[in-house]
């Protein structure tokens, strides 16, 4: 905190002893040795600000009931991705309206992370609802079910969208890997 040196102007501070005197500041600004501090700060605080999210991400969802749940495609000519609905057990715990921008990134090989939760252990049942546009353009909805075993591991599960060249459909599934 700085204080008011008695009788001084108001442009005129009282330094505490543990900040450098203005001149010390000057000439430090004028080697560029403050140029380099800076920059240390700043890398210094992008470190402290990863670790906070890791510690953050850590303590919320613990691997002994953390699910995430991504998704990728490999389509193009037999869907086009409006929306994805995820339930655990019959209960919605995400739903994602998709923007052009964002399905040309999955497109290009983009994975998108559409849930990362807490659920107990034991066995339980994700079901994922795509919906868009098929083939001949018309409305598209289908789903593809997984039941999966929490363990204290964490538990991913990928959502993909695939096409079938062989049945000029889009295919649609869902893996469990640890």
């Amino acid at each position: 905190m700085l204080l008011w040196a008695a009788g001084a102007a108001p442009s005129t501070l009282a330094a505490p002893s543990t900040l450098a005197a203005p001149s010390t500041v000057a000439a430090a600004l004028a080697d560029g040795a403050a140029g380099d501090d800076l920059e240390a700060v700043k890398k210094d605080l992008m470190a402290l600000k990863r670790d906070l999210v890791i510690l953050e991400e850590d303590l919320l969802f613990p691997a002994s009931s953390q699910v995430a749940v991504f998704l990728s495609m490999d389509v193009g000519e037999f869907f086009q991705l409006d929306a994805v609905t995820v339930k655990i057990d019959g209960e919605e715990v995400t739903h994602h309206l998709y923007t052009e921008r964002q399905v040309d990134a999955l497109l290009r090989g983009g994975v998108q992370r559409l849930f990362l939760g807490n659920v107990q252990q034991g066995k339980h049942r994700l079901t994922a609802f795509f919906t868009g546009r098929g083939p001949s353009e018309r409305d598209y909805r289908r789903a593809a079910t997984v039941e999966f075993e929490k363990t204290f591991e964490p538990t991913y599960i990928e959502l993909a969208i695939r096409d079938s060249e062989s049945k000029y459909q889009p295919e649609f599934s869902a893996a469990v890997g640890n």
